[in-house]
């Protein structure tokens, strides 16, 4: 039986052509500041995954149903609603840094920020770098 693949999967397109394309102008501003973040925070480049997530590396997952692939470390997408920060595989032993982190809600393995200015954005880079280190130690990952 082949392989089902994942709908998002890395692109060619230049992360900074999307990101020139995002509106409103504020979350356009948002959004190259959260790509010089993340290439300073991950020291991995660029890329994108799909039509609208620029990811930072890429790992290899197994579920215990057999289903495996690949998929971006970290990254971030500019939606329309909020900025989409994605960390994972999501919040183990977070709380802390996400109380003290600023306005934001959350998903699974997904942070979702209305503007960069409502958080504090130290607390944003040790659960990045967090989650880099936690999904380096236990997946096979690659810095592409």
């Amino acid at each position: 039986m082949a392989r089902k693949q994942n709908k998002t999967q890395a692109t060619t397109v230049p992360p900074e052509d999307f990101l020139a394309t995002v509106e409103p102008a504020h979350r356009r501003e948002d959004s190259f500041a959260l790509l010089d973040f993340f290439n300073r925070v991950t020291g991995l480049p660029a890329r994108m995954w799909g039509p609208s997530i620029v990811g930072y590396g890429r790992y290899h997952y197994k579920y215990g149903t057999g289903h495996q692939g690949d998929f971006l470390i970290t990254g971030f997408s500019p939606r329309k609603t909020a900025l989409t920060v994605y960390i994972l595989p999501g919040y183990r032993d977070m709380a802390d840094q996400l109380a003290r982190l600023g306005k934001h809600k959350i998903g699974k393995s997904c942070l979702y920020i209305n503007k960069l200015s409502d958080v504090d954005l130290a607390v944003l880079e040790h659960m990045v770098a967090d989650g880099l280190a936690y999904i380096r130690t236990r997946y096979q990952t690659w810095d592409e």
